[in-house]
């Protein structure tokens, strides 16, 4: 089933496939959107006991409901070392080695390929560490600030939108470098730390808390630069910083020596958003 999957990734219009779901999922029609959202609860065993308003039906879309927040007081946030942004799985975690992040089964990307093409940039990085998040169908899809932190660049980089599962990540080279992403470097405590947040095939569309959903005009690379001196761009640990509509992939990067990913993290280690991972 594996080839057939990657060569129909190939083969289908990505871009228009994702926009025709996500107009599906922007449907306001309440018979519609409901036996969707019920569908996609059953299917996925979505737990909806921690959510702020667990009653499906009372989402105006199905976009309203995958982005749904929790209760309050459903995740704790570590108090020592770095968060989790998401819930999820590790997909991969490690060292950033001669400039490259590791993907999977010997495959590798560059930083500097991920991070837009730029090379100073990717310099922040180099010798530094990675880690790959995956939320899957079933998690909650807000993603939050593992350290608290000043907003420097925002870029946009225009690409694929290949599936970010683990059969597409073993078999597709250069997967999270080469699909469509929203790049957001901060200065913290830890230094520099980079989350990129990953589109994929039919993710409806990706959102920050400062720049509302990113949708291009032109398919081409949208940087925001934001000032030393002016520092309004500040997320504290926790603080919701985006989200994805429709699943998908977080990769943080730290840089040299300014941290340890905790022991027992590996391939597949399933992670809450909120709990510590270094």
């Amino acid at each position: 089933m594996t080839p057939f999957f990657i060569l129909f990734q190939y083969l289908v219009p990505q871009h228009l496939l994702s926009r025709l779901v996500g107009k599906l999922a922007e449907c306001r029609t309440s018979w519609l959107k409901n036996a969707l959202i019920k569908r996609f609860i059953d299917h996925y065993q979505v737990n909806m006991a921690e959510a702020a308003d667990p009653d499906h039906e009372n989402y105006e879309h199905f976009n309203a409901f995958f982005t749904r927040p929790l209760q309050a007081g459903a995740r704790d946030i570590c108090k020592e070392g770095v968060a989790s942004p998401a819930d999820g799985a590790v997909s991969q975690l490690g060292d950033i080695v001669d400039g490259r992040v590791f993907q999977a089964k010997g495959q590798s990307y560059s930083a500097q390929e991920l991070l837009g093409g730029d090379s100073e940039l990717a310099e922040l990085f180099s010798g530094g560490k990675f880690a790959t998040i995956y939320l899957s169908p079933k998690d909650y899809h807000r993603v939050h600030m593992p350290v608290a932190g000043t907003l420097r660049h925002g870029i946009y980089v225009p690409g694929d939108l290949f599936s970010v599962n683990n059969a597409t990540a073993d078999n597709v080279p250069r997967l999270f470098s080469r699909n469509e992403r929203y790049v957001a470097v901060f200065d913290t405590e830890y230094g520099p730390m980079a989350m990129v947040l990953v589109g994929a095939m039919i993710v409806a569309g990706i959102e920050t808390v400062w720049a509302g959903q990113v949708a291009p005009i032109k398919r081409t690379i949208q940087r925001t630069d934001y000032p030393c001196q002016i520092d309004t761009q500040q997320l504290g640990k926790g603080d919701e910083m985006g989200r994805f509509k429709l699943g998908s992939t977080v990769v943080l990067l730290f840089g040299k020596d300014a941290l340890e990913w905790v022991d027992h993290l590996q391939h597949a280690s399933p992670l809450r958003m909120g709990e510590r991972i270094a």
